[in-house]
């Protein structure tokens, strides 16, 4: 699956062998109560940048997909957010780390308040890995658009830095966790969030297209 998801792209010069397939970005659905459907106009906003800046050819629309679901492995992209509590049991645990160490890439995005929820249940996914904030110098932020002070702040909340948070797995990527950044609400439609300018909402979108970039190409 890795070697496939290389050729997704064309960036520059570079040319794959075959035309660039349609892909779909999930969101994923969970238990324990907490809002998983949050930030509703993000994922389509994203894919519109993503299809105009980077060329890839996303479908317009988000998929919902349940943690425990084989259709997991459909999504090259997976999305999750919401403010409260998460819950996976083990099949949905298993089925998660099947998925990612099997060439997905899940983006977990606090919408404030995911934190405490978030970590023990990941814990689940892979016992063995812990989240690890990325250097400024990551790749993942040196992608098309270029943040050196790494992740950028999108909404403020208790006035904490912004942090970029990694799950590694044998030298690969599988988990980017952004905490107290709020990207997803830089990728709602424009004046959803009175406070966020569209030079905020463009930093979040770029930041959002990196993201996309660096998991089908890493």
């Amino acid at each position: 699956m890795k070697k496939i998801l290389v050729c997704l792209l064309i960036f520059g010069s570079a040319i794959c062998a075959f035309t660039v397939p349609t892909l779909t970005i999930g969101r994923l659905k969970y238990n324990g109560g907490g809002d998983w459907y949050s930030n509703r106009t993000a994922l389509p906003n994203l894919v519109s940048f993503c299809n105009k800046t980077l060329g890839t050819n996303f479908e317009a629309e988000e998929i919902i997909v349940e943690a425990g679901s084989a259709e997991t492995f459909k999504f090259p992209f997976i999305y999750m957010t919401g403010h409260g509590n998460v819950t996976f049991t083990d099949q949905e645990a298993a089925n998660l780390r099947k998925y990612l160490i099997g060439g997905g890439f899940l983006h977990i995005d606090d919408n404030y308040g995911l934190d405490k929820f978030i970590r023990p249940q990941m814990k689940k996914v892979f016992p063995e890995l812990s989240f690890a904030e990325l250097p400024v110098n990551h790749p993942l932020y040196q992608q098309k658009f270029k943040f050196p002070g790494g992740l950028p702040k999108i909404h403020e909340h208790d006035g904490k830095r912004p942090q970029g948070f990694a799950l590694i797995y044998q030298g690969r990527l599988v988990c980017y966790y952004t905490y107290e950044s709020d990207l997803g609400n830089g990728w709602e439609d424009a004046g959803t969030y009175v406070s966020d300018t569209e030079d905020t909402r463009l930093k979040a979108l770029k930041m959002g297209a990196n993201l996309i970039q660096f998991a089908l190409t890493q």
